[in-house]
């Protein structure tokens, strides 16, 4: 997975320095009224968490709500 930030220019989402192949199927996900921008080594902590949960490195749900709650 990769993250493009664009724009919207006449109705058209246009990316900004990221070249994607012809006819790649993106998503876009729009910001609600609360809009953040990430700095270069938060987007790249979020980049490394996904290539972590793409390759099944993850905590399982229920261990984290046991963790969560041990430390009420």
């Amino acid at each position: 997975m990769r993250l493009a930030t664009g724009k919207v220019v006449q109705g058209r989402v246009e990316l900004i320095g990221d070249f994607l192949d012809e006819g790649t199927v993106v998503t876009v996900a729009v910001p609600d009224e609360e809009s953040f921008q990430l700095d270069a080594e938060s987007e790249a902590a979020l980049l490394q968490s996904v290539e972590e949960a793409d390759r099944g490195e993850l905590v399982p749900a229920e261990e984290v709500l046991r963790k969560l709650d041990e430390q009420r």
